[in-house]
């Protein structure tokens, strides 16, 4: 904690948990989450929200950074896994800084140190093409919520494309963190739930599986439809159940997986339940016109 308060950003995380948590103290418990025989867990979580969560514009692709309130989401995650007992050996997470910031506020609130971090595109933000920018609620007056809730929730219609005069189509295809990862020629210029997924699973199952199988204890740190994704995937869910899905930001949910990686049950989210509640709620509002 001493090398984090360092920082400019490990300033502001301590900052923000002695707001949370006032008797916050860096002697942390060093019992892991341990599995029973035969089983495995994972523990994922939605990024903080992000200052374009505030003003309720589509993200995307787009690198929001936290909001105030996000970072606080962040640092609540953290001492919500630190109240559970739960250690990792390994995290993963998406290019996006609001994604990486809100799994380093989480790792540092938590007591965790020097864990390896898996960072890849294939586990960013659903790409929302053409409405990157837009406000939800006023793109929803403009073509009616039902429109936008196919954009938003369908699971194989994408959104309009975001073409090359687009006001952030160079901000993201020229964003240096891609050198290396993803060719220019193969950006989306949108994507579905469908194809969001498509190029999420590969990593998840040739990169995490073989990590989940060896006993690794995991964290994934990413977005509400990467996420999704991989919900969808582990429960087997239909095309229509995912669309009614809403993750709330900044609250880790756990999984126990049989032998062959099948939940023994649903998510458990660590966070009060009528918290939960709220939050979900307010993600499926935001596509509704005011």
């Amino acid at each position: 904690m001493l090398a984090l308060a360092r920082t400019p950003w490990g300033i502001q995380v301590l900052k923000e948990l002695t707001k949370l948590c006032p008797m916050f103290s860096c002697s942390f418990s060093k019992h892991s989450c341990k599995n029973e025989k035969g089983r495995f867990k994972i523990v994922l979580v939605r990024h903080g929200e992000s200052e374009w969560n505030q003003k309720n514009l589509f993200c995307g692709w787009f690198d929001a950074k936290l909001s105030e309130k996000g970072l606080q989401e962040a640092c609540s995650a953290g001492i919500a896994l630190q109240k559970a007992k739960m250690s990792f050996d390994v995290a993963y997470t998406s290019l996006l800084s609001r994604a990486q910031d809100t799994l380093a506020a989480a790792l540092s609130a938590s007591g965790h140190k020097d864990i390896p971090i898996c960072k890849t595109w294939r586990l960013n933000e659903r790409h929302y093409g053409g409405l990157t920018g837009f406000n939800k609620a006023e793109t929803a007056k403009k073509f009616g919520e039902e429109k936008v809730k196919i954009w938003r929730r369908s699971f194989d219609t994408p959104p309009p494309p975001m073409e090359k005069d687009h006001k952030y189509h160079d901000f993201i295809v020229n964003d240096p963190r891609y050198c290396g990862q993803l060719d220019p020629k193969d950006f989306p210029k949108s994507e579905s739930l469908k194809l969001t997924i498509e190029r999420c699973l590969p990593y998840w199952n040739d990169v995490i599986v073989p990590q989940i199988k060896e006993g690794k204890r995991i964290l994934v740190a990413a977005h509400g439809n990467s996420l999704r994704g991989v919900v969808k995937h582990l429960e087997d869910m239909s095309d229509e159940a995912i669309m009614g899905l809403n993750l709330p930001t900044g609250i880790p949910f756990v999984y126990e997986l049989d032998e062959c990686l099948k939940p023994l049950g649903t998510m458990k989210f660590l966070g009060d339940p009528d918290t939960v509640k709220k939050a979900m709620e307010a993600v499926a509002n935001q596509g509704k016109a005011k």
